[in-house]
């Protein structure tokens, strides 16, 4: 199964590829959202309750452009570069997070999303 999702905002919009396991099911399950951004460094959070609990997918360390969910902080992570933790090349989050996916094309462009912006994110047919 491969499933893509858009994700726009007042400057832009990109599109991700999502696996295939429980926790994308979990979160297309929450779609289509609208969601308050929170931004900390190249770090995009979006509040998003859902169900998931850490699966197999879950790590701290991911690669920018990777797409995430936090259980911890109940949001949907984006990775457009490197958090306030991390350390070196390395890209660090504060806890574990669920792998769903990545950005298709140049997930950079996630920079300009600003705090407070409107994020919305929704299953592609």
């Amino acid at each position: 199964m491969s499933v893509r999702i858009s994700i726009s905002w007042p400057a832009g919009r990109l599109e991700a590829e999502l696996f295939d396991t429980p926790s994308v099911q979990a979160l297309l399950d929450a779609l289509p959202t609208t969601i308050g951004a929170d931004r900390s460094g190249d770090e995009l959070v979006l509040p998003l309750a859902s169900t998931m609990r850490l699966d197999e997918t879950a790590t701290q360390a991911v690669e920018p452009g990777t797409v995430c969910y936090w259980v911890e902080g109940a949001s949907l992570v984006l990775q457009s570069g490197f958090a306030p933790q991390s350390r070196g090349y390395e890209c660090c989050l504060l806890t574990a997070v669920n792998v769903l996916g990545r950005i298709a094309g140049d997930h950079h462009l996630l920079s300009s999303v600003r705090n407070g912006d409107l994020v919305t994110v929704e299953r592609l047919a």
